[in-house]
């Protein structure tokens, strides 16, 4: 599929509400600790559907995907972690591995990351490395990974074993690499807690398994389709509840012995799944939020429970990609966490508005990739 003369194809998003098109880009050349990666997947997640609609604010034109396994085609100078052919997943979270955060171990929530990349478009240089023909410059969502190559630091790229499928793999850098941010370091789920998962996509699938891997003993998948929760019982789901059927709450409480769950992870960024896991914990218990939601939304929760009965409530934007990708990776690996079948629709690349449209319908199970 690529084009000869030093040019690649990409889909290029223009303006929220319009279809990406496909493009002739020139070939990105990395830079120092810079890697680049010849693209064989690239998952689609929701974070890229609000860019999409325009409900979060990001540069135009731009490349977005930021779910990728491929690869290492060219590596820039002074990188040491990666070597020509290596197959790699990449971490959505680009760590610029100097801020006061990432010094400090909180590649999460790298400054860099999110003033450059999230709100620029560019790298650490404050440059894209996306141009077309003409030499304008195309903005890089993440690695701008719907493309059939791609550039990004060498702090998100982390070579696979030969056993895990390279491009299933794609998934292991957004969906369980957000998973896994939200389980382990956030929620700290511990063997024998009980655990309800809001809203079972991509993301929330994985939660479910990453939740079972750590030894809850109690995971209840809540979602308003019955294909979702009945799919959630092959990961790890010892329970199901259609929030669209049954009173979602009374339902916990009557699974948990009256009390609520210890943990309520919420992967939709909806006012009303939020205030549903709000009121499904225990006293005491932990609300984590990972879902993205349009910008200015709010949702209103009661002070007092927050003071009367202690319940915590954080956000999880991912995981630490230098600390956690390797982990992440040797659980894949060791088979508790499965990223084959959690991917139900694979597209090519020329079909990435179909496979954009169907996720906004709520068609896809799991997860779906496009495979260059």
């Amino acid at each position: 599929m690529q084009i000869q003369g030093g040019a690649m194809k990409a889909a290029v998003f223009s303006q929220p509400g319009k279809p990406m098109e496909i493009e002739e880009l020139l070939t990105p050349e990395p830079k120092a600790h810079e890697v680049r990666i010849k693209v064989e997947a690239c998952g689609v997640c929701h974070t890229d559907l609000h860019v999409l609609k325009g409900e979060v604010a990001f540069p135009k034109p731009g490349v977005l995907g930021h779910e990728v396994s491929g690869v290492v085609d060219t590596i820039g100078p002074s990188v040491t972690n990666v070597s020509l052919g290596d197959r790699v997943a990449c971490s959505f979270i680009m760590p610029c591995g100097y801020c006061d955060y990432c010094v400090r171990g909180r590649e999460d929530i790298c400054d860099t990351f999110f003033a450059f990349n999230r709100l620029k478009g560019q790298l650490y240089d404050g440059s894209t490395r996306l141009f077309r023909p003409d030499q304008s410059p195309i903005a890089m969502y993440s690695m701008g990974g719907l493309a059939e190559y791609a550039v990004t630091p060498d702090t998100s790229v982390f070579k696979l074993p030969t056993t895990i499928p390279l491009n299933d793999a794609a998934i292991i850098g957004c969906s369980i690499f957000t998973a896994y941010g939200a389980v382990r370091n956030q929620a700290d789920i511990r063997p024998g807690q009980r655990v309800a998962i809001f809203a079972i996509g991509g993301v929330g699938t994985q939660v479910i398994q990453m939740a079972k891997a750590f030894g809850a003993s109690q995971v209840i998948a809540v979602d308003i389709k019955d294909e979702k929760l009945e799919n959630s019982l092959q990961f790890g789901a010892t329970h199901t509840i259609n929030s669209a059927k049954e009173d979602v709450i009374e339902k916990i409480k009557e699974l948990s012995g009256g009390k609520g769950v210890d943990v309520a992870i919420e992967a939709l960024g909806s006012p009303i799944t939020v205030q549903q896991a709000f009121n499904s914990v225990r006293d005491g218990g932990k609300v984590v939020l990972i879902g993205i939601a349009a910008a200015g939304i709010e949702v209103p929760l009661e002070i007092t429970r927050f003071v009367r009965r202690g319940v915590t409530v954080v956000g999880s934007y991912g995981a630490r990609a230098r600390s956690d990708m390797p982990d992440v990776i040797r659980l894949v690996d060791r088979g508790e966490l499965n990223t084959s079948s959690p991917i139900t629709r694979r597209y090519s690349l020329d079909q990435v508005n179909e496979a954009y449209e169907a996720l906004a319908n709520g068609e896809i199970i799991g997860r779906a990739i496009i495979e260059m």
